[in-house]
């Protein structure tokens, strides 16, 4: 039953819980499209099932694919067609999954018919005319609204040659560009204008075409050349814990102390937002590993720090949540392209702050967050963004009174966050 809102109860005690979160979105959503693209059938293993990757499975079933979901076990079985689309015709709506627009819409080219992918209102205001442009510049027939979705495909395969693509509005360009590339009907050539922000999440990319097949030449993320190839499936793929998800737990024994362990992750991953790791370390917390685990345990004196989260953009919330309780001030740079997300995260996060009674200083590229040692009971608005929830539940297990407003928007990537959060009170 949705809630239209959600009280955090503050935890009075040192933590020490061990707590498992859903597979990875990032991977998952790679994983979805790569398998409908690769020769035979991909089973994957501990997939996300929220909104964003439903929309995704969902997308590919009208798109005629055959993927099977078992939301119980958490997995996916897509049969894949070899660079094929089946349907001749279809109209996608992919809510405000930001990912699945940008990779549906570079699939579609390699279609042969009329296609049309939307969004819901957010999603009409996220860019995607960069993606648009170098498809275009590749020979593809696709036009959008000024730069936004609607997208309109009129597909007959993707001729290949060569392209410019913007790396500093979003990653998600590049990756879907790169994932398609194989199936053009000439070897591809891109090359990244602007600087590349969230280098870790192409280097993820890069990794999940590697281990289905598909080999990349790279010259230090400013050129990529993909020849003619084809994915094949390694029949079954495991797909660890979300580091962004597991982000929240590992920023939590920063508020209140004690040790959070988070498994079936570990420093192994293909995942850059554990870089996150390192900057709780900074702050004084100390990081613990295993094979498949990871922790964090908290400090006595939680330390300001000056990041540039250019390349873990979506770390920011988090870190943005816990920087109030340090000693000294915290400053957050490098994501102009947050305000680009869900909703315009670097104002959403200022102002929501702000009311909490913590001082904050605003620029264009980021924020500086001044310790607070008087906070102000409120009600945080998330403005239909996951991470603003999930990020300043943080400030409730510490200070009283903080209810979630729209609590049931982390259904957009992990659907039983609170009750997973409940786990650390045991």
């Amino acid at each position: 039953m949705s809630q239209t809102s959600f009280e955090i109860r503050p935890i009075f005690h040192p933590l020490r819980a061990v707590v498992r979160v859903p597979g990875s979105k990032s991977l998952t959503n790679r994983l979805l499209l790569v398998a409908a693209l690769a020769d035979g059938i991909t089973t994957l293993k501990n997939a996300l099932f929220s909104d964003d990757s439903r929309y995704f499975a969902e997308s590919l079933k009208l798109l005629n694919f055959t993927v099977e979901s078992h939301s119980a076990e958490s997995t996916y079985r897509i049969c894949g067609l070899g660079g094929n689309i089946p349907a001749r015709a279809a109209s996608l709506f992919v809510g405000n999954a930001g990912t699945a627009a940008r990779f549906l819409t570079a699939l579609l080219t390699l279609g042969n018919g009329e296609f049309v992918l939307n969004g819901d209102a957010r999603m009409q205001q996220r860019p995607i005319g960069d993606l648009v442009s170098a498809l275009t510049q590749l020979g593809a027939q696709v036009s959008s609204s000024n730069g936004y979705p609607p997208v309109q495909i009129t597909a007959s395969g993707l001729p290949g040659g060569c392209a410019s693509v913007a790396g500093d509005v979003s990653s998600q360009f590049l990756s879907g560009l790169l994932m398609v590339a194989p199936y053009a009907r000439s070897s591809v050539e891109l090359t990244v204008k602007g600087g590349l922000n969230s280098r870790p999440y192409v280097d993820m990319t890069l990794a999940v075409m590697a281990e289905f097949g598909v080999q990349v030449v790279c010259s230090g993320y400013k050129q990529f050349i993909i020849n003619r190839q084809h994915y094949h499936t390694p029949g079954e793929y495991i797909i660890e814990s979300d580091a962004t998800a597991a982000s929240y737990f590992f920023a939590a024994p920063a508020v209140c102390g004690g040790t959070v362990r988070v498994e079936n992750i570990s420093r192994r991953s293909k995942q850059g937002d554990l870089a996150f790791l390192d900057i709780l370390a900074r702050m004084g917390c100390t990081v613990g590993e295993g094979e498949d685990w990871l922790e964090v345990s908290g400090t006595s004196e939680l330390r300001g720090v000056e990041v540039d989260l250019r390349d873990i953009p979506d770390t920011a919330q988090t870190l943005a949540a816990i920087a109030p309780f340090a000693t000294t001030p915290t400053s957050l740079r490098g994501i102009a392209s947050a305000r680009l997300k869900e909703t315009d995260r670097v104002t959403a996060v200022c102002r929501e702050l702000s009311r909490l009674g913590v001082k904050v200083d605003e620029y264009p590229d980021g924020l500086t967050i001044n310790p607070c040692h008087s906070f102000h009971p409120a009600e945080i608005n998330t403005y239909n963004d996951h991470r603003m929830a999930m990020a300043f539940s943080l400030i409730g297990l510490k200070i009283p009174g903080i209810t979630i407003l729209d609590p049931d928007c982390v259904s957009k990537t992990f659907p039983n966050y609170y009750e997973v959060l409940e786990q650390l009170r045991s």
